[in-house]
């Protein structure tokens, strides 16, 4: 198997968690938090990918209990739509129904991690 960095991301209204892991130790951390406002998040968002060098991007997907699209789907699915075309890479989408539950403080790097756990775990 090889050795690839790969970064999750909890899209937020306010804030955009980010996390990082690896397909080799199939581990998940949080990495950073990113205002969710104005092309500031892309130039942030750029840096870290630029930094990291991940080789693919997993963004959590919010829906119902019973599996229903969420009012933040469409969101969320935009915001993996544009990752894509920003960065050319590519972008896992993962449901991600539970990930802030498990977080207790509410960070959302933290919930990032768990997306990126649960993907890591799937693979």
């Amino acid at each position: 198997m090889n050795d690839e960095v790969v970064f999750g991301f909890d899209f937020g209204a306010r804030r955009i968690g980010v996390a990082i892991g690896n397909t080799l130790t199939r581990e998940a951390r949080p990495l950073a938090i990113v205002a969710a406002e104005g092309e500031a998040r892309w130039v942030r968002i750029a840096a870290l990918i630029a930094e990291w060098q991940p080789a693919r991007l997993v963004v959590g997907i919010p829906r119902h209990p019973d599996g229903a699209a969420h009012e933040m789907t469409q969101r969320c699915e935009r915001f993996a739509r544009q990752l894509e075309g920003r960065h050319r890479l590519p972008v896992a989408r993962v449901d991600e129904r539970y990930s802030s539950a498990v977080v207790e403080d509410g960070r959302d790097d933290e919930a990032a991690a768990v997306i990126l756990q649960q993907y890591l775990d799937q693979r």
